[in-house]
């Protein structure tokens, strides 16, 4: 029996009420499967330990997650903590730190859930956005100078390099061509931006010779938002930059019915350091502590983490429950159902219970 080593931070906000849910969800497959079980430690990094002590998670925070073999994530930022100090001190040290270049958001309408779009449902929008999530807009580099004068300057540097660029095209490219459609979308802004997204381009066109097999086209991040929305069943895979893929997988989340339900992998392809799963969310204090969490999302994110150690079979059940559950109608508020985040936790666990496949 495999014994997989995973580190859970849930953080803030609704994370801990979600990776609550989730690791129940696993657990419970981990016994109907047999032949698997999880060693879980559970870490208190996050906005308390940053009122607590100055830092979201110790120095050597990435130092002791090496050692697991996937880290599950619930949600980072706090209202009375700015976004900037939360983000900083706790994802984007893991993320850059682990070298996860390959952020991956499925979407797609799940059974029982209504798409704002009119007359869209299940099958009609399926998309895997990759975002490139080493580089580009959330570099880090730039800065301020003369604060608090009239001539005040900020700046923000995006960069894109030949190597980061490269990888993740050809990440994407692959992912494009393991799927049916076998076809690929890639956002950017190159009329606009005409040094680091010129260069995106023609990387991606390099890319492409790689992959015969794989179709592919080329969309302005403006006019990519018209077309997730007027034209949804032309898209399958889609790749973007940092900033414009973060925007995008909003959009997607949102057009699949609720934020709640969608998931995203940060992936080291290389797999030289363990890889991290949290939902896209975030830690939503508005609901913080009245139970009504969508843990759908967090499932669909476990079923990704099961998938990226090689537990495809219980992947597949996971998801199987959780679209049992949804057409069944247990569902939280935000997806226009009544029940709580326990209840839809405990039924997608006995749907688990109860599969025969």
């Amino acid at each position: 029996m495999k014994t997989y080593r995973i580190a859970a931070i849930p953080a803030d906000g609704i994370g801990p009420e979600v990776i609550a849910a989730g690791l129940q969800a696993i657990e419970t497959l981990a016994k109907r499967d047999g032949g698997f079980t999880l060693d879980v430690t559970q870490f208190d990094w996050g906005s308390d330990r940053y009122k607590r002590t100055g830092a979201l998670m110790p120095e050597d925070g990435t130092e002791q997650l090496k050692k697991f073999d996937a880290i599950f994530f619930g949600a980072v930022g706090a209202p009375d903590v700015p976004d900037h100090v939360t983000l900083w001190g706790l994802r984007l040290p893991i993320c850059q730190g682990f070298d996860q270049y390959a952020n991956v958001r499925p979407t797609r309408i799940l059974p029982g859930i209504s798409s704002p779009l009119a007359g869209v449902g299940p099958g009609d929008l399926d998309w895997v956005i990759v975002r490139e999530n080493s580089e580009g807009e959330y570099s880090g580099h730039g800065g301020r100078a003369h604060k608090g004068l009239p001539e005040e300057v900020g700046t923000e540097v995006a960069i894109f390099t030949r190597v980061g660029v490269t990888r993740i095209m050809r990440y994407a490219f692959k992912l494009a061509q393991s799927r049916p459609r076998k076809f690929l979308t890639v956002v950017t802004k190159s009329n606009a931006q005409r040094f680091g997204m010129v260069m995106w381009d023609e990387i991606a066109a390099e890319v492409s010779r790689e992959f015969p097999d794989v179709r592919w086209d080329k969309m302005l991040v403006d006019a990519m938002t018209v077309r997730m929305v007027r034209d949804p069943k032309s898209l399958d895979t889609i790749v973007a930059t940092n900033l414009h893929a973060d925007i995008l997988s909003d959009l997607a989340g949102a057009l699949a019915g609720s934020l709640g339900v969608a998931p995203t992998a940060n992936i080291d392809p290389e797999r030289r350091y363990p890889s991290m799963f949290e939902p896209i969310h975030g830690s939503a204090f508005d609901i913080t502590g009245k139970g009504i969490a969508n843990p759908v999302a967090t499932f669909w994110t476990a079923a990704q983490m099961l998938e990226h150690l090689g537990e495809n079979a219980a992947a597949d059940r996971l998801m199987r429950a959780v679209e049992k559950v949804c057409e069944d109608g247990t569902m939280t508020p935000d997806v226009g159902g009544t029940a709580n985040t326990q209840q839809v936790t405990d039924a997608v666990c006995d749907a688990i219970r109860g599969s025969n496949i």
